[in-house]
């Protein structure tokens, strides 16, 4: 690939950042597990999209990257989900839609945010609002 070339093209970098956090879902059946406090270990990779800088060669340097997710990080680490101001109900989907509103604005490029439980080998990747056109609100609006 010619080095004007690469210059031009879109790339994805992206950064990831794991916590432990706990909660419980008010709408599941009583009885059920996941209607009682119980903890996850999650992965929340954060993806933004550019065009690589001529003189520097990056979208964007990663220890910024880095930089603008430690809130979030530390809003969600060790935590009550359930607690968590303007969450609501910690699913994957809110969880990856609350992380996308809260770097939207600091993180030129976002593209994507996967939310990952490992150990239960499930996830959400989130990639920003639209309508759908069938009235539904996108997530990350309400």
């Amino acid at each position: 690939m010619s080095k004007n070339l690469l210059w031009r093209c879109l790339m994805r970098i992206y950064k990831d950042f794991l916590f432990e956090a706990a909660h419980y879902l008010p709408s599941a059946p009583e009885g059920h597990p996941n209607a009682r406090i119980h903890g996850h270990s999650f992965r929340a990779r954060v993806t933004i999209e550019g065009q690589p800088d001529p003189k520097t060669g990056l979208i964007m340097h990663l220890s910024d990257l880095e930089a603008a997710m430690q809130d979030v990080k530390n809003a969600l680490d060790h935590r009550l989900l359930n607690e968590v101001e303007g969450l609501g109900v910690p699913t994957l989907e809110r969880i990856a839609g609350w992380v996308w509103n809260k770097l939207s604005n600091r993180i030129p490029g976002l593209a994507e945010i996967e939310i990952v439980r490992d150990s239960c080998a499930e996830g959400c990747i989130y990639r920003g609002p639209h309508d759908s056109g069938h009235g539904q609100k996108p997530l990350a609006a309400e």
